[in-house]
């Protein structure tokens, strides 16, 4: 019978235990996308974590679609990675990068640069440029150029990641951003290769992952999907055989793990522990109210490998050794999560 804190294998790595720290967006590093001295406090807090996946970092300048949030496109994000990356090891712990190209969420205010999509389908909503909230732009489709400068962009931000240090990436495939506009057949009107049936949505994403586990080694990639999300705009009509497709080509490739967020109106956790062959981590989403009952129960009947914690590894710096000792939980600061201040981000009290 397994237990949340027994060891596992996750590529090449051998976690201590089966926590891990979730990306979350938290918009501290400097307004150029340099990682800091305060982002490197708050990972090395977090060591204990089996494992630690960063908040969402831009690939490519145009894939960046908030105020404040890190890339990995420069040697000067490289550098301030690579900083983040030693603190973490030297506190005993292991760190993957999320790529994170938000796509059509995204605004030229913000960047300098007209926001991209599969389709020129403009989301709903607004978006803080830095100055003002703006109503997202149409993006320009992206044609054939464009997909290769983005698989590039994949590209070359893992091997950055890499060679700052870091044990791996992960793909986010969620929420809303690029790979998984391509996915939804309400932001992917395309009739090309990528486009038109589920097997069509699923190749930029199977693209992206083939181009960045040659690169790097299938070990050090993990993937991070959200079948059935409707966040960012996002609606999809045929989730099963979109995302069967894309796990059916994907499980083959022998990936560090596939990341998978249960939504309130389909149950991706079991959905993917059915198709997937190799590790399965998973996160019970914003609705569970007992996030570390669920996660017991989900690795002990071997449903989960690990098992990601987003606000209450935010709240919690310490948030294993509290599990273990069946100690009282922090609970997160809402009015904190998205400022540039040290609140809410290093001054978590952890147990003495």
């Amino acid at each position: 019978m397994r237990e949340l804190f027994d060891a596992v294998r996750v590529g090449d790595l051998t976690l201590p235990n089966r926590i891990v720290m979730a990306p979350m967006t938290r918009n501290r590093a400097e307004v150029n996308g340099n990682p800091n001295e305060l982002m490197a406090r708050y990972y090395a807090q977090r060591s204990s974590f089996g494992l630690i996946i960063t908040e969402g970092t831009q690939p490519a300048a145009v894939g960046q679609g908030y105020f404040r949030t890190a890339g990995m496109h420069t040697d000067a994000h490289e550098d301030g990675w690579r900083k983040i990356a030693s603190r973490v090891h030297e506190a005993g712990g292991h760190i993957f990068v999320q790529l994170m190209h938000t796509g059509r969420i995204g605004h030229q205010e913000l960047t300098g640069i007209p926001p991209i999509g599969p389709s020129a389908i403009a989301p709903a909503g607004k978006v803080f440029t830095g100055k003002r909230m703006a109503p997202f732009e149409t993006p320009k489709a992206m044609g054939g150029a464009d997909i290769e400068a983005t698989k590039a962009a994949y590209v070359g931000a893992a091997l950055r990641a890499i060679a700052a240090g870091c044990d791996g990436v992960e793909i986010h495939s969620a929420n809303g951003y690029l790979p998984q506009q391509f996915l939804s057949d309400n932001s992917n009107h395309r009739t090309d290769e990528y486009g038109g049936s589920p097997e069509k949505r699923a190749s930029f994403v199977v693209e992206i992952v083939e181009a960045v586990t040659e690169a790097i080694g299938a070990a050090r990639v993990g993937i991070r999907i959200s079948p059935g999300a409707t966040v960012n705009d996002i609606l999809e009509s045929e989730i099963e055989a979109t995302y069967g497709a894309l796990l059916d080509r994907l499980s083959p490739l022998g990936l560090a793990y596939l990341h998978v967020i249960k939504q309130p109106s389909f149950d991706g956790i079991t959905f993917s522990r059915d198709r997937w062959n190799g590790s399965l981590m998973v996160n019970t989403g914003v609705d569970d109210q007992d996030k570390v009952g669920s996660a017991k129960r989900l690795v002990k009947d071997g449903i989960a490998d690990l098992v990601s914690f987003a606000r209450l590894a935010l709240a919690n710096p310490d948030l294993p050794r509290r599990i273990k000792e069946s100690r009282p939980l922090n609970s997160p600061d809402r009015n904190t999560f998205y400022t540039n201040e040290e609140a809410g981000y290093i001054d978590y009290p952890v147990l003495t």
